[in-house]
């Protein structure tokens, strides 16, 4: 009997000692995820020019005040606070221009998100106005693309719709669904 007991004292106590252990952890998983979690590298950039060329052309300048370019899992590059964009043809003109208040770049995806007051011009005055904008290298001739409202104003229109596709130089677009039309004469064309 005296052999029982001091077994079941033994049991007992490595019981208590157990749930001493169990009762005094406080961290919930959420805790212990975000303890373990890998912080990503942040690189910040102020005043950013960038100049991409194709075999020695030049096809874009990028500017931006501020530039975030983060290492983590899936990198991306990010204009948090504007981003402006002149875009270059095969003459070595000016084809069009972008401006957006917000802009982040995945590299694995070469696409570019671009959101809030987002406008494209092109050299005719043509005038693309949206909230979001995808500009996607990976489709060639409709790089520019979106399935949110936009609005174009060319001299003589003003298209509102949902959805569309443009190319780069924005000569050439097309709205997905076409929710208004407005003739406007050139004298009483808005600014």
């Amino acid at each position: 009997m005296k052999h029982c007991s001091s077994y079941l004292i033994k049991i007992f106590a490595a019981g208590f000692v157990g749930c001493f252990f169990l009762w005094s952890c406080e961290n919930t998983e959420t805790e212990l995820r975000e303890v373990n979690k890998k912080k990503a590298s942040v690189e910040e950039g102020k005043d950013i020019f960038i100049k991409y060329s194709v075999s020695g052309k030049r096809k874009a300048y990028l500017s931006g005040p501020l530039m975030y370019r983060v290492q983590d899992t899936v990198s991306y590059i990010e204009f948090p606070k504007t981003v402006h964009v002149d875009f270059f043809g095969a003459n070595d003109s000016l084809e069009s221009k972008l401006d957006a208040h917000y802009a982040k770049y995945k590299d694995a995806e070469s696409k570019v998100f671009l959101k809030d007051s987002v406008v494209v011009i092109n050299i005719f005055g043509d005038t693309l106005h949206c909230n979001e904008l995808y500009w996607d290298r990976n489709r060639p001739n409709m790089e520019f693309y979106t399935d949110k409202p936009v609005r174009i104003r060319t001299k003589t229109h003003i298209i509102d719709g949902i959805g569309m596709e443009a190319r780069q130089d924005f000569k050439e677009w097309h709205i997905i669904q076409s929710t208004g039309f407005v003739k406007v004469p050139a004298s009483q064309f808005p600014n």
